[in-house]
């Protein structure tokens, strides 16, 4: 195991872990690496005053080490946030595995990953995530018992992405109601990027509604599913941007949200499922707020995977976790009118939610 202390500067040019920007009062790093089963990790921690941290592991492959690094970073201070505002009892933290999804998974390193979780005495909780799966938390689950996200016929939830997609629903509601003052999204043109299972959950609920849903990913025949299966309109990936459309749906990746991407939107609202959305926080939070375009915070909306992963740890039941990522509803209409009152970004008013219920749970605890 490598420490965050003995991590040298790269070629890549990455200047340190320390010295990040994204580093942002990290706990813990840990730098996971096995040769015989080929493992490359980053373990995240980023705060554990309210709870455990818990957070999925990604597996992607990443150009550069600096890459995975700035990304897990990223990932793992939403997590805090993500936790803090939905009222659960987790602090936030997130993993990554470097390597190719489709080609390099074997038990053999689920199983040291799962090792590696299960040095950190509880620390850190993972569960699946991009590039994961269900069947690949069942390894890691032969090697700790601080994973989530397992299979139903283990006590687990399942895949969480309908849940994640509901709660995206909810939040996308509740923007609805904000900006043009009624909550439903029919006849409403919705960009959705990316089509995997959170996006096709949401296209399923938006079409069932009656929206008008646009449809982009990397992967044509999950366009063609939903195509098919719900009258979605084609859209290639350059275009995206340029739709003119009601409202802008982030499914894929983060940092989406930059200066180029923002200045080329035409729609009202921006509420997705994607991490990490906004480029650069500050910057990008108030481009949207001046260009009138209404941002409901990811960290808030996409977290009903993260409810759901979080019920097993008390024994899961479906219903419940619908229930709690139903309130995402009321929390972003919270946080949308909480922005408009102080005439600040709805970032800022998230963000200071969350980290006044940390402050004072932290308070308590000095």
């Amino acid at each position: 195991m490598l420490e965050i202390k003995d991590v040298k500067e790269t070629k890549s040019g990455f200047e340190g872990v320390l010295s990040h920007p994204s580093f942002q009062d990290h706990e813990q790093v840990v730098f996971c690496y096995d040769k015989a089963t080929g493992l490359k990790a980053i373990i995240a921690i980023h705060d554990t005053t309210l709870g455990p941290a818990l957070g999925g592991t990604r597996m992607w492959n990443y150009a550069t080490e600096a890459e995975a690094v700035n990304d897990v970073l990223r990932l793992s201070r939403g997590m805090t946030y993500k936790a803090a505002i939905s009222g659960l009892k987790l602090g936030g933290g997130k993993a990554v595995i470097i390597g190719d999804s489709k080609s390099q998974k074997t038990p053999e390193l689920f199983r040291k990953y799962g090792q590696f979780v299960e040095s950190l005495g509880g620390r850190y909780i993972t569960a699946e995530d991009v590039g994961t799966s269900t069947s690949d938390m069942v390894f890691v689950r032969e090697s700790t018992k601080h994973v989530t996200g397992l299979p139903e016929n283990l006590g687990g939830g399942g895949d969480p992405s309908p849940v994640t997609a509901f709660g995206v629903f909810m939040g996308m509601k509740a923007s609805a109601l904000e900006f043009w003052g009624n909550d439903t999204v029919k006849g409403k043109r919705v960009m959705v990027q990316g089509a995997g299972h959170v996006g096709q959950n949401l296209i399923r609920q938006l079409s069932e509604e009656g929206a008008i849903v646009y449809v982009s990913d990397i992967n044509q025949d999950q366009v063609t599913a939903m195509v098919n299966q719900y009258g979605a309109i084609r859209v290639e990936i350059g275009a995206v941007y340029d739709q003119e459309v009601d409202i802008y749906a982030p499914c894929a990746l983060g940092a989406t949200l930059n200066t180029e991407n923002i200045q080329r939107l035409q729609c009202s609202i921006v509420a997705g499922a994607a991490n990490n959305q906004l480029a650069e926080e500050s910057l990008h939070g108030q481009m949207l707020k001046e260009k009138g375009i209404l941002w409901a915070p990811d960290f808030l909306i996409n977290a009903g995977g993260l409810i759901n992963v979080y019920s097993e740890l008390q024994g899961y039941d479906r219903d419940s976790a619908m229930g709690q990522a139903r309130k995402i509803y009321d929390t972003t209409l919270e946080i949308l009118r909480k922005a408009k009152s102080e005439n600040t970004t709805t970032i800022a008013a998230a963000k200071t939610i969350a980290e006044d219920r940390i402050a004072a749970v932290r308070a308590v605890k000095a």
